[in-house]
């Protein structure tokens, strides 16, 4: 009988510190104790990554908001390390420690193949910690997955928003997201 090996954020720190991971040709996070696998970024997923980037740092300001890209995210109590594709958090300097659910304001995910572990364990993930909002822009469908009103179940609220109408956080409300934009070839 085999059995799965579960961390806690703790160690799995530790083993980053002692450099278990170096060289290791994977993208890999912590997510409910178990080290996974992510599925390498194209093209597509890392034009829309950098494209989310750029509209959000035109859209906050540096003293309330600060935009991570691919950082860590520390969720100690779910035995959690994701590292999302775009993060906004709270406007301070995060060289002590990863944020943490808290800390955060707006958590993106761009889903090229990875959209049912994003609709299913993260988005129960991020609900457990609180995160207020989720978004996870679909590529194969051209949309955007909203989640708000996180519990212990699950987000109370969640709706799609397609290429006809635009989108607006939470923490930013005057920041304007269009997919039709974010989706567009050019």
């Amino acid at each position: 009988m085999s059995t799965v090996l579960k961390l806690t954020t703790a160690e799995y720190d530790e083993m980053v510190a002692k450099g278990a991971f170096d060289g290791l040709q994977k993208r890999i996070e912590l997510i409910n104790g178990v080290i996974v696998e992510m599925n390498p970024a194209g093209p597509v997923h890392d034009d829309l990554i950098e494209f989310l980037n750029q509209w959000s740092v035109r859209n906050t300001d540096p003293e309330e908001v600060r935009v991570r890209i691919q950082s860590g995210l520390s969720l100690p109590e779910l035995d959690s390390r994701p590292e999302p594709d775009v993060l906004w958090v709270k406007g301070r300097r995060y060289r002590d420690r990863h944020p943490v659910g808290g800390d955060v304001l707006l958590l993106i995910e761009v889903a090229d193949s990875s959209l049912k572990s994003d609709r299913d364990t993260k988005a129960a993930l991020y609900a457990k910690a609180g995160i207020i909002e989720y978004w996870i822009a679909n590529v194969a469908d051209e949309v955007i997955h909203v989640y708000r009103e996180p519990a212990e179940y699950g987000y109370k609220m969640q709706f799609t928003v397609g290429s006809d109408n635009d989108l607006t956080p939470l923490a930013q409300p005057a920041a304007v997201l269009r997919p039709a934009e974010l989706f567009a070839d050019e």
